[in-house]
C-alpha cells in the first residue's frame, strides 16, 4: 500500500542502492529489485531492514526482509531468507539508504499547500476559530472543533468527536475518535535523529507517522515526534498531562496516565495501565510492562516487569527506595 504521508522513490536494484550509499558487497544479488526500507517487524520480501542491537535479536530472527543492514557479529541471528549487508555503522548506512527512497523526509519543510479554513469545502461541518490553515487531502470527522491559529497539514486524518485546541500543529498524524488535543501541541514533526560527525551532523529521515487511538487526551504544550521507520503510537484512553515529550518510535499502551514534564527517549514500549509521575525520564529502547507505577522524578534506565512499583534514579522497587531513603 502506498504511504500518503511521504513520496517514495524506487523500486531500485540492490546494487544501485548500495553504490549510492558507498557500500560494496552483495555481488551475488546485484540485479535483485528492492521496493522499500522498513523496520524488522513490518519488512516484507524485496524490502531492506536494519538490525543494530542485540536487544532486537528476537525480532531480527523472524524478519521477512530480503536484506538487512547489520554488523558481521549480529548477522548470525538473521533467518536464512534475509541476506546481511555488513557495514561498520548500521544507523548511518540505514539513514543513507532511507534518503534514497525518501529524499523529502529529511528537511521536514512546512506544508505549502495549506489554505485558510474558509476555502475548505467541508469546513462548515466543523466548529473553528480564527486563522486556521488546512492542507490538501485532510480528513476530519463529524462533531469536531479546531481552535485559533492552528495548522492541520496535508494528509492528516482526524476522527469523530475530536477537539483540536489553539496554536496546534498537526503533521503526518492519524487521530482516531473522541480525542482532545489541547493548546500548543506539536504532533508529527520529525524526531531528534542524527549522527554526529566532526564536520557536520548527519540527519536521519523520519518516514513513520504518529497514531493516536480512541479516547485520548494530549495536554497543553506536548510534543509527539513521528517514527523513524516504525510509527509512534499512543494507545486507547491514554492521557498525557502538560509538557510531555514523546520521541520517535515510542509505543504507549492503553489506559496510561503520564503526568507533566515527563520525557521519553526514542523506541521504548509501555504496556497497558501504566502510571508515570511528573518529571520522570524514560531512557530509549526499553520495555515497561503492564500495570507499572513509576514515582515522580524518577530516571528509568532499564526494563521494568509487569505489576512493578518503582521510584528514584536509577529507578528501583518502591520498597527498596523507601528503605534507602529513611
Amino acid at each position: 500500500m502506498n504511504n500518503p504521508f511521504f513520496k517514495k522513490n524506487g523500486p531500485f536494484n540492490i546494487a544501485n542502492v548500495l553504490k549510492l550509499s558507498n557500500i560494496n558487497n552483495l555481488e551475488n544479488y546485484s540485479e535483485t529489485i528492492v521496493n522499500d526500507i522498513k523496520d524488522l517487524v513490518t519488512a516484507e520480501k524485496n524490502n531492506i531492514t536494519f538490525f543494530h542491537s542485540k536487544k532486537y535479536e528476537n525480532l531480527a530472527s523472524k524478519t521477512n526482509a530480503q536484506f538487512c543492514i547489520t554488523t558481521r557479529k549480529l548477522s548470525q541471528f538473521l533467518p536464512k531468507n534475509c541476506n546481511p549487508i555488513v557495514v561498520d555503522n548500521v544507523l548511518l548506512a540505514t539513514a543513507n539508504i532511507t534518503k534514497i527512497f525518501y529524499p523529502d523526509a529529511v528537511n521536514d519543510d512546512f506544508d505549502d499547500t495549506v489554505e485558510s479554513a474558509e476555502k475548505i469545502s467541508f469546513i462548515n461541518k466543523i466548529k473553528y476559530g480564527k486563522n486556521i490553515l488546512i492542507g490538501r487531502d485532510v480528513q476530519i470527522g463529524s462533531n469536531c472543533s479546531i481552535g485559533h491559529n492552528s495548522i492541520i497539514e496535508n494528509n492528516v486524518i482526524i476522527g469523530d468527536n475530536c477537539s483540536i485546541g489553539s496554536n496546534v500543529i498537526l503533521r503526518k498524524t492519524i487521530i482516531k475518535n473522541n480525542v482532545n488535543i489541547l493548546d500548543g501541541c506539536v504532533i508529527g514533526k520529525k524526531g531528534f535523529g542524527f549522527y554526529p560527525d566532526k564536520k557536520k551532523n548527519n540527519r536521519y529521515p523520519h518516514i513513520g507517522i504518529v497514531i493516536i487511538e480512541n479516547n485520548c487526551e494530549i495536554g497543553c504544550g506536548c510534543t509527539i515526534d513521528r517514527g523513524s521507520l516504525s510509527n509512534t503510537i499512543i494507545g486507547k484512553n491514554t492521557y498525557l498531562d502538560n509538557q510531555v515529550h514523546i520521541a520517535h518510535n515510542n509505543k504507549i499502551g492503553n489506559n496510561c496516565i503520564v503526568a507533566g514534564q515527563v520525557g521519553f527517549a526514542g523506541s521504548s514500549t509501555l504496556g497497558n495501565n501504566v502510571i508515570i509521575g511528573g518529571q520522570t525520564g524514560i531512557a530509549g529502547h526499553l520495555s515497561i510492562g503492564n500495570n507499572v507505577q513509576i514515582g515522580g522524578g524518577s530516571g528509568v534506565i532499564k526494563n521494568i516487569s509487569d505489576n512493578s512499583k518503582v521510584m528514584g534514579y536509577p529507578a528501583k522497587s518502591l520498597k527498596n527506595f523507601i528503605k534507602d531513603n529513611k
